[in-house]
């Protein structure tokens, strides 16, 4: 029962604050939008399917910080340091804030994600769905994040093992409560620049 009130909790905070967040910071969304389009060319937003819970994919949204088919030129999918040639200047600004996360709000609203959660991966890296172990699978059992555990410990800095293993920690310990002090945190680290790459 606790259990289930906890993820009922969960939801409500997820709907209020997605909502909440995307009225208060539309003109700042709108202004993003209009720097990336005079920045660069291409869309605004980037699409790519992620994996969710239980496996299921679906097309996470995020503020566009690299030139037009990145992931085709080249470390494709990986980002290593912030003097990747790929990045745009409004998405050098956007990846050390973590501002081109916001458009997920959209992501939680629809149900797809959640506020707190694991981070979402990509459908074959590092593993496909059916590759991860019995244990490392239990990051599927709930909605992935825009924020989460392994964020706001060692964001990207870690490799995938040890995110994961956060990660299964967060499913394993979830409460209402742990997720209120990982948005807190979230906040307060919002403008720090550490972790942003894995160098390796």
């Amino acid at each position: 029962m606790a259990a289930k009130i906890n993820l009922l909790l969960k939801r409500a905070i997820d709907l209020f604050g997605s909502l909440l967040g995307a009225i208060v910071l539309s003109p700042f969304i709108g202004l993003v939008a209009i720097m990336i389009k005079l920045g660069s060319k291409g869309p605004v937003f980037f699409r790519q399917n992620r994996l969710g819970k239980n496996g299921k994919t679906f097309e996470l949204l995020k503020f566009r910080t690299m030139v037009t088919n990145a992931e085709n030129i080249g470390d494709g999918i990986f980002v290593r340091e912030e003097t990747d040639q790929r990045i745009t200047k409004v998405g050098k600004l956007l990846r050390s804030t973590s501002l081109d996360e916001l458009p997920q709000l959209l992501n939680v609203i629809k149900g797809e994600m959640s506020l707190v959660g694991p981070r979402p991966p990509v459908p074959y890296h590092p593993y496909k769905y059916e590759n991860y172990s019995q244990e490392q699978i239990k990051r599927f059992l709930m909605k992935p994040g825009i924020t989460g555990l392994a964020q706001i410990r060692v964001r990207n800095s870690a490799p995938w093992e040890k995110r994961i293993t956060i990660d299964v920690e967060y499913i394993e310990s979830f409460n209402v409560c742990l997720d209120i002090k990982i948005l807190v945190i979230t906040v307060l680290k919002l403008f720090r620049k550490d972790n942003i790459y894995l160098g390796s």
